[in-house]
């Protein structure tokens, strides 16, 4: 078996909330972001007086500046907050090219005027751009739907149909902004939702108007989170995992090593958990004009009947799908007998920006978007939205690196991390890159272990205030098979040549004492690594950063407030920082040039076209994919395809999954 060396955030990072409380946490695009000043040296601004993050956090009132030293002067001040969304108002020359263009439109991009635009938001939501033939949702495509439907005259308003979600809480955060913003507009906003969880109405309750069915489910109990541990099943069968986690909090590995939670990781998810509840009774408070308390009281009561959420104001009011129609449809004034006229999600996101006259201005910031866990290279079966490959995103870097078109560079970042090789690789070409132009990491769900160790080679990180990130710290394993082979009566024989030359291939006896303590210096080795090229990008001393590494996962503000974060804010907040360094005025429109749109593949095509011509699924290609690109390490392996069943249908299929493997060998 050969040695496992990933820098990943721990498997809870993926969708182990029930309640819907899930840790997949993703920055907005969008304003209304706090800013934090930087506690580490940046690039391309000059050096006023440093004002301490701790001041900033505190409540408004006289605070107490810390003595600043001469590395404090070199400091920057905080980022610039994005402005708040305005609608603007399009020149007379605007109107008459957009009438044009809504004119000359192909088919395929003309929208009836008086149409609604109807958008499901449901399941998975990803924050790459998606190609016409790709399924699911698209964060980019389903904000900038929010903001050309704001300005689009054939637009009348916005039906939302919102079901069970399976993103992060920072995605969830940036789709209710834009509705937010999107009522400034004027038009209706109108919400229905058939299932009720914590998180679909955190962000139903941002429309104007939001309904149900008499019979929809509701399940406000609160919210959990939940780590399963293999130890004890991987034991029956004979198989000993032998990890090496660096890092008190580092919890990647569990999984398979521990039969139960420690007592650090118990502490690090409580303080997460703390903070999504703190953050869902805040919004939901203030949404209703009542006290924290008194919402948390309401949960506490256990709301199941959507009568209740009638009864205390919580919806508007209970009505089918069909009646919501009829009455929008009386709204826009439709008397035919046609059903509601509408637009989905899937032609709008054709409409360009440009026939709408929202194309920017002629100076160019570059957006590379990097999602997914992270691989060195491409396998064979790769597939589109297969995560991060570090040789074709070092290419795109290089690519902007030595173009002179563009002023400035968003990374955009949305990953649980992997490959520890291909994290400094990629690492390595950003900072190369941001000693060319400005260049600002913008984080979206989670940018935790590898993904962080990418996002710190920027001169400046924005994060969301529920950002997972951190995870500074690393993992390696391999499986000790000897019970299992004796079990099925299999033997393996090595040769070898070398005192250690065993060490990552033999899998069919325990390590010996001296592999094992050079089995656990290769880790510690790398983890230093880590830790001391942290501390240099973020301007810390190692023993700073040693205190806020050890692996921990920390929500954005946490690290924000601990110099892992620069700014709170999304998208929006990385666009106005990087004009600013790159000496655009703030209020001059920039033109956003998306290096990382895809491009449809054949099968992608043919997917898009009838999934079942190929025969095959997508996550099941996707396992393969990881499975294939390992080069045969199977801890990794196990992790990856443990996860995609849980995405699939839930923790059951996983127990399905083990199930049989328990029962085979019995």
């Amino acid at each position: 078996m050969a040695r496992l060396l990933v820098l990943r955030s721990a498997p809870y990072h993926r969708s182990h909330l029930s309640a819907t409380a899930t840790f997949l946490l993703s920055p907005s695009n969008h304003p209304y972001s706090a800013s934090f000043p930087s506690t580490a040296r940046r690039r391309f601004l000059p050096p006023p007086l440093r004002i301490p993050a701790r001041a900033i956090e505190s409540s408004p009132g006289p605070t107490k500046q810390e003595p600043t030293t001469a590395a404090d002067e070199a400091q920057e001040p905080p980022p610039p907050a994005a402005p708040a969304f305005e609608m603007e108002e399009l020149g007379w020359g605007t109107q008459l090219a957009v009438k044009l263009r809504m004119l000359v439109a192909p088919p395929w991009k003309r929208v009836r005027k008086g149409s609604v635009l109807n958008m499901k938001l449901r399941g998975e939501i990803s924050d790459q751009l998606k190609t016409r033939f790709s399924s699911g949702l698209s964060l980019p495509q389903v904000c900038e739907n929010f903001v050309k439907a704001a300005y689009d005259p054939r637009i009348s308003g916005i039906y939302l149909h919102i079901e069970p979600l399976r993103c992060g809480w920072g995605k969830v955060d940036e789709i209710r902004r834009h509705i937010v913003d999107f009522k400034k507009s004027g038009k209706f906003v109108v919400g229905y939702m058939p299932v009720c969880g914590e998180k679909e109405y955190y962000l139903a309750c941002a429309c104007g108007e939001l309904y149900a069915p008499p019979s929809a489910y509701v399940a406000l109990f609160g919210l959990t989170v939940q780590q399963t541990f293999l130890r004890g099943v991987l034991e029956k069968v004979g198989i000993e995992p032998e990890i090496q986690r660096i890092g008190r909090y580092k919890s990647a590995g569990d999984q398979l090593a521990r039969k139960s939670m420690s007592n650090e990781v118990r502490e690090m998810l409580a303080t997460l958990l703390d903070n999504i509840y703190g953050n869902w009774l805040d919004t939901i408070s203030s949404k209703h004009g009542k006290k924290k308390e008194e919402i948390e009281e309401f949960i506490n009561s256990g709301v199941y009947q959507v009568a209740r959420l009638k009864e205390e104001g919580w919806i508007t009011d209970l009505l089918y799908d069909d009646e919501v129609m009829t009455m929008l449809k009386e709204r826009i004034g439709q008397k035919d007998k046609k059903s509601l006229r509408m637009v989905d999600y899937s032609k709008y996101s054709r409409v360009s920006k440009w026939t709408l006259g929202l194309q920017g201005g002629g100076e160019q910031i570059a957006v590379i978007r990097a999602s997914g866990s992270i691989t060195r290279t491409r396998s064979p079966l790769s597939v589109p939205s297969s995560g991060i490959i570090a040789e074709q995103l070092i290419e795109k870097i290089r690519t902007v690196r030595e173009s002179e078109k563009y002023k400035a560079v968003i990374l955009r970042i949305d990953s649980p991390g992997g490959d520890a090789l291909a994290s400094d690789l990629m690492w390595r070409e950003i900072r190369l890159l941001a000693d060319s132009k400005p260049v600002v990491a913008s984080m979206s769900d989670v940018a935790a272990s590898g993904g962080y160790y990418m996002a710190m080679a920027a001169p400046v990180i924005v994060a969301e205030k529920l950002t997972l990130t951190g995870s500074i710290g690393v993992v390696t394993g391999k499986f000790i098979l000897q019970k299992l082979y004796e079990r099925i009566d299999f033997n393996k024989e090595i040769l070898s040549k070398g005192r250690y030359a065993e060490l990552n291939a033999a899998d069919q006896r325990p390590l010996r004492p001296d592999e094992a303590e050079l089995f656990e210096k290769s880790a510690q080795n790398a983890y230093a690594l880590f830790r001391d090229k942290a501390a240099m990008s973020r301007s810390m001393s190692v023993d700073q950063m040693e205190n806020v590494a050890q692996g921990r996962v920390w929500s954005g503000q946490d690290a924000a407030s601990r110099g892992l974060v620069d700014s709170l804010g999304g998208f929006s907040q990385a666009v106005a920082i990087a004009k600013q360094k790159a000496n655009i005025p703030h209020d001059r429109k920039v033109r956003l040039v998306e290096v990382s749109k895809p491009t449809p593949t054949l099968p992608e095509i043919l997917s898009g076209i009838g999934g079942s011509l190929l025969g095959v699924d997508r996550a099941v290609k996707g396992v393969l994919q990881d499975i294939t690109s390992l080069n045969g390490v199977q801890a990794r392996m196990d992790g990856i395809l443990f996860e995609r069943l849980e995405d699939l249908s839930g923790e059951n299929q996983l127990f399905l999954f083990i199930k049989d493997i328990v029962n085979y060998f019995d």
